[in-house]
């Protein structure tokens, strides 16, 4: 079975070309975050509203992906990262991306961490934010008692760290799954 792994984390965090570089890693899939494909696309500023179009279809593109995926697939980005947006930017998440944080499941979260320096983007709007953003993932993630880890470091430093993190999860998880009771 594919075991699903989304990487979060505040913008500018290297989350994009670390999933890149995991899928390489992997030779397995991963799956853009379609919110840029999404906003590169519109002819005025996203709406409250976009944000259950760009979750219905990043949801599709995992799906899609997840049928060709190698024992794992790579998300850059998920509901919780839409959510927390939602939240920061509106004040609430609509019903159906909440609905849907609750039906979907992954098998374990890389958090990006804030440590490299951040790159100007049209579509980043938060550089002085990183650290408070940072924070409530972390927070969300313990709050909800998922299973994740923190890469940090530059460059090779980070890729590593994200790999070691992956198969210290994955060897531990079968070590205690095949334990006798």
């Amino acid at each position: 079975m594919t075991k699903r792994i989304a990487v979060i984390g505040p913008e500018s965090t290297g989350k994009s070309e670390l999933c890149q570089h995991l899928a390489r890693h992997y030779d397995t899939e991963w799956v853009p975050e379609y919110a840029r494909f999404y906003i590169d696309r519109l002819d005025r500023n996203y709406e409250q509203h976009d944000l259950k179009s760009i979750a219905e279809g990043q949801l599709a593109w995992e799906d899609e992906k997840a049928e060709y995926s190698n024992n794992y697939l790579i998300c850059d980005t998920n509901l919780i990262v839409i959510k927390i947006w939602s939240d920061h930017k509106y004040g609430e998440t609509d019903s159906w991306i909440e609905e849907q944080l609750q039906k979907r499941r992954y098998d374990f979260y890389l958090l990006s961490n804030i440590d490299i320096p951040w790159r100007s983007d049209p579509q980043r709007e938060h550089p002085n934010l990183r650290q408070h953003f940072f924070e409530v993932y972390k927070n969300y993630l313990e709050e909800h008692k998922l299973p994740y880890a923190i890469v940090s470091g530059i460059e090779g430093e980070r890729k590593k760290c994200a790999v070691n993190a992956i198969e210290n999860f994955f060897s531990n998880k079968e070590d205690a799954g095949s334990s006798p009771a």
